[in-house]
């Protein structure tokens, strides 16, 4: 992994040089806009829209938009002198329980790795943070930009998830929520109770889980290449959207406990082969 970031945990009068990591990345694959006839690729041109004129990226500016149409030009100047905390700083300002937050306010995820001067500080926040259950709330500026941050311990690692502004998560504003909401039986809620106990496992595993549209993406594109004739996967029948409840209900319980319930001299899986984006590089679009 390359750092992405480099800089510090500022925790009271302790500080603990860092450098920072992207913890997750996008495995969707990569598509270009392309000409259908001969593969040539689109490319787009800066231009002016008054003037129509193409305008190399030194002169590009930045602008906000008011709302009756009028442009305010912000130059770097403009820029220089807002109030941007230090941009080298993970601040720590507090500690609190993680299911104190809701993961609707999570952002991005990221990894902080010890400088080699810092690795005992490092272990030592980890491990006492790790030792109160609690996660700390920070502050940081990442990208010029000021935001909140989480930092948690994750596989023996600090891991660093930027958090949204109060005022960035909407409020779920839905007609039906003011409406007579429709009653539920004792009888239907017990049964959804137990699909939802039929379904639960005593730990989360991932692992188990595929893209099957990237999978079937791969797999059309390896046959582009192969020179194979492609077929179109089949898909769900259409149902009708007015069901019964509890016939759904019972019927999805019946299905979730045959799931659960592993098949006779079930043949072991064979490995997948090696697909389309494993075995070309993917660049981003």
């Amino acid at each position: 992994m390359r750092s992405m970031w480099k800089g510090s945990v500022s925790f009271g009068l302790v500080t603990i040089p860092i450098s920072l990591y992207a913890a997750t990345e996008n495995k969707n694959v990569s598509l270009r806009q392309v000409h259908v006839s001969d593969g040539g690729r689109i490319q787009y041109k800066r231009f002016c829209t008054i003037d129509g004129e193409e305008v190399p990226y030194a002169d590009i500016a930045k602008g906000y938009e008011t709302g009756d149409g009028e442009m305010v030009v912000l130059t770097d100047e403009d820029l220089k002198d807002l109030p941007l905390s230090s941009s080298n700083v993970i601040d720590v300002l507090e500690f609190v329980p993680l299911e104190a937050i809701d993961p609707l306010h999570f952002d991005r995820h990221y990894y902080l790795e010890p400088q080699k001067a810092a690795v005992k500080p490092y272990v030592l926040l980890r491990d006492a943070l790790h030792k109160s259950g609690n996660v700390a709330i920070a502050k940081v500026a990442l990208r010029q930009r000021e935001t909140l941050a989480l930092l948690r311990v994750h596989a023996d690692v600090m891991v660093m998830t930027t958090m949204l502004w109060p005022d960035e998560v909407r409020t779920p504003d839905f007609g039906f929520l003011g409406d007579e909401l429709p009653q539920v039986r004792p009888q239907e809620l017990s049964m959804a109770g137990s699909l939802i106990d039929s379904l639960t496992e005593p730990v989360f595993d991932p692992g188990k889980y595929t893209d099957s549209y990237r999978e079937a993406l791969e797999s059309v594109i390896d046959a582009k290449i192969a020179g194979r004739k492609t077929t179109k996967p089949k898909g769900r029948s259409p149902q009708s959207d007015v069901v019964d409840l509890m016939a759904a209900l019972e019927a999805s319980v019946s299905e979730a406990k045959k799931a659960r319930k592993p098949a006779k001299g079930a043949a072991a899986r064979k490995p997948a082969g090696t697909s389309a984006r494993s075995r070309r590089p993917t660049k981003s679009a």
